[in-house]
């Protein structure tokens, strides 16, 4: 690894998400810390991509409460009940959510007015439990599509490896 971030900004999406997915694997090789998975691809998700806000939010009370968890950006919110927001709403439903508009999504939470598009993931542990959601946000609207859901998905199974 000679640069600890890629900026893949420029790379068409499929070849930055295969760029990207081989540099966290590197990086977390050996690794078996969700904390320090968390940490360690919303640093390199963030800084690939240039998004507004990336990070987690780990489940604390399951089915009732996530808290945030290891990011990169502005202040975020610091509890999300299940069912509200965008976040609430991955995790209630245990499916990826992306939102074009989130100013369009009833009940969305706006930790930064700068937000216009969302995607969350949610995060499995080795048990199948669900441990924590993926939030990306973006200053754009309709910034992330299917490769986004895909690509996401397909990273966030390292946590149940």
């Amino acid at each position: 690894m000679a640069e600890i971030t890629l900026n893949l900004v420029a790379v068409p999406k499929a070849q930055a998400y295969e760029e990207l997915q081989q540099h966290v694997k590197a990086a977390l090789a050996g690794i078996d810390d969700p904390i320090a998975g968390m940490a360690t691809m919303s640093c390199l998700i963030h800084h690939a991509f240039g998004h507004l806000w990336t990070g987690f939010y780990r489940v604390v009370t399951p089915g009732k409460l996530l808290r945030v968890g290891p990011y990169q950006g502005t202040l975020g919110c610091l509890e999300i009940k299940f069912g509200k927001g965008v976040c609430g709403t991955a995790a209630e439903k245990g499916e990826t959510q992306v939102v074009a508009d989130v100013h369009a999504f009833p009940g969305h939470i706006a930790c930064d007015a700068r937000s216009a598009s969302e995607i969350v993931v949610p995060v499995y542990g080795k048990n199948r439990e669900l441990i924590a959601v993926l939030d990306i946000d973006s200053a754009s609207k309709s910034t992330f599509d299917e490769v986004d859901r895909r690509e996401l998905e397909t990273m966030m199974r390292w946590f149940q490896e």
